[in-house]
This record gives C-alpha cells, structure tokens and sequence, in this order.
C-alpha cells in the first residue's frame, strides 16, 4: 500500500463527517486552509509520542491513536483555548491494516468527541512507531491563559486525581491492575471544558504531564513566585492513597501522563468557580498556595517549590520526566 493509498483508506473521512466550521480544506492538497474566527488568536501546540518511550510496545494501537491526539488536547486545553483541529505525521515500520484500522479509529474517537477534525499531516516510513500531533484551536484575544502570571495569594488548584498513569506504568504485569487506572495511562481524556470555564478565573494554568513538582515549577519560575503544597492534600485515587507517604509522593509529585490541569487562582475568584463548576466527575482540589519568591526567577524552578507533610518539610527525591537524562 502506498502513502496516498493509506491516507486515503484510513485517515481521509467523508465531506459529511462531524466538523468544526472554519475549514475551507482539510485533506487532499499541499496544505490545509482555515478560517479564523473574528477577533480570536490562534493556539498551536506540537508533541511526538514514540514507541517504547511515551507509551509501551505492546500497547494497543486504538489507545496509542487516542493518547496521540488527547496530549495534544491537553495542551490546548491549558491555555483555556477552543480545540479546532490536528494535523498528523505518523512514522511506520510497515502498513499493517490490522494496526492501522484501531490505531485511525481511537484517534477519531477522542477527535469526534471533542469536536476536532483532522486536517492534514504526513506518513512515512521508518525504523519505529512515531507519532506527532500538531493541535490548533482559538482564544478570544488576550484571554489564553498564560504560565506567567499566577500572583502571591493565589491557591494551587489541580484537577481529578493524580499518579494514576504512573502507578498502572509500574503495575502493568500485575493482573490485579484496575482498569481505570490502566485506562488513566493508555487513554487520558484532556480537560477540555474545564479549560474553557476558566477563562476569566485562572490567573495561570498548564497540563500535568511530567509530574506535578516538575510541571508547577514551570508557572513558578515563569511567575517569579514560590509555591506551597500540602502532600495531604493531594488528590488520590484509593489505590494511591492506601499507599506509604513516600509511595503515594513519589507518583502523585513525580508521575507523568495525568494530563489533568494545574491552575492558580485568588480564593474570591476560586469559591465563584466552585459555585458554576458543576460537574462532579471531574472533583478540583486546593492543594496549596503561591508565595513571595525568595529566590531569583532565572534558578531551577524545584527551588521555589516547597512540599510539606504533617505542616514538616517533605523532601522530593524525584523530580519528574526528563528527555536526555
């Protein structure tokens, strides 16, 4: 089968499948052309998943073409921006339809329920499985929400619950890992809605998907604030929280693929969103609160961060994920 032949076959959707507007061509020439909305402002976000690095070998290829297209999602959704579209460049040891078919029909499934379409991208062929999703969506002008500008007084607020992804990566030979939680790593839903209702709330926001310490350093240093969070006050699973303090930090501070959103907030504002989020599958948790930095904005954002347990500091041994270490 030849690269136009698979694009056609597994990736080109019929002119009457679910679309936003805005797309005056999506697949079939050199590139795709789009609309934007009147006064709004393009978001972009790229990421590439490779086998064996950003999820395991023997993953089924339905959630790898799903988890392509949420961590992408994700990205978007941190901004407070409207998802729009993706583009798609998929690298392959060879065109098996057997994993092709899955593999197209988990990446439409987080698609069409997000009201995403895809627009274009690439295939070739290559040594390993690799994927690399380019998300667009819009933001009313000036409304993104930044990493920059969270303020002293503000609560750490995170979504759902966290080390899920991280607890089912360690456990996946064990038989008695929950389904939930191994959905939780081979099939994160980005927090598309809570995104959007936050605009006008978070002063600063962004994904979790290296580890919360390591991510929440990112708003710290780009705010020039210090952060303190409360190791209890973290919001876990029952599997995690039947787990050692040292245990349950160690996933929920270091873990990646949580994709939940991690914002900063004044309390006014925080007890106005509580009284208009209404959905209570998706829980929002104070974990702690920003401070003064002591320290100078340009240093390692983990030495603004403090953890405590029990009101005593917790000292991290893990910061997170890491390319090239």
């Amino acid at each position: 089968m030849d690269e136009f032949s698979l694009i056609h076959r597994y990736f080109q959707r019929p002119e009457n499948s679910p679309a936003p507007s805005g797309i005056l061509l999506g697949i079939g020439d050199d590139a795709a052309i789009l609309t934007p909305p009147a006064h709004h402002e393009l978001v972009i976000s790229t990421d590439t998943l490779i086998a064996g690095r950003h999820f395991p070998i023997d993953t089924d290829p339905y959630s790898i073409g799903w988890k392509a297209a949420a961590v992408n999602l994700s990205d978007i959704a941190a901004m407070g921006a409207k998802p729009h579209s993706i583009l798609l460049a998929l690298t392959l040891p060879e065109a098996n339809p057997d994993f092709l078919e899955p593999l197209a029909a988990g990446l439409f499934a987080l698609c069409d329920a997000a009201h995403v379409k895809l627009i274009g991208g690439d295939t070739t062929r290559g040594q390993a499985l690799s994927l690399t999703v380019t998300a667009l969506g819009w933001v009313p002008m000036g409304q993104a929400i930044l990493r920059s500008s969270a303020q002293v007084g503000d609560l750490i607020v995170v979504s759902g619950t966290l080390g899920d992804a991280a607890y089912a990566l360690q456990h996946l030979s064990s038989s008695a890992l929950d389904p939930e939680l191994k959905a939780r790593l081979d099939r994160p839903t980005p927090r598309l809605a809570l995104g959007l209702a936050l605009r006008g709330y978070a002063s600063a926001m962004l994904d979790i998907s290296d580890g919360l310490a390591q991510d929440l350093g990112h708003i710290l240093r780009a705010s020039g604030v210090s952060g303190q969070i409360h190791l209890e006050d973290l919001p876990l699973s029952p599997t995690l929280a039947a787990l050692n303090p040292e245990q349950r930090a160690a996933l929920a501070l270091s873990g990646g693929d949580d994709y939940e959103l991690c914002f900063t907030i004044s309390p006014s504002k925080f007890a106005i969103l509580q009284s208009v989020w209404d959905d209570s599958n998706l829980p929002l948790s104070v974990i702690g609160q920003i401070n003064a930095s002591d320290h100078n904005k340009n240093e390692h954002p983990q030495n603004n961060l403090t953890v405590l347990y029990q009101q005593k500091p917790f000292i991290l041994t893990q910061q997170g994920f890491r390319h090239f270490e």
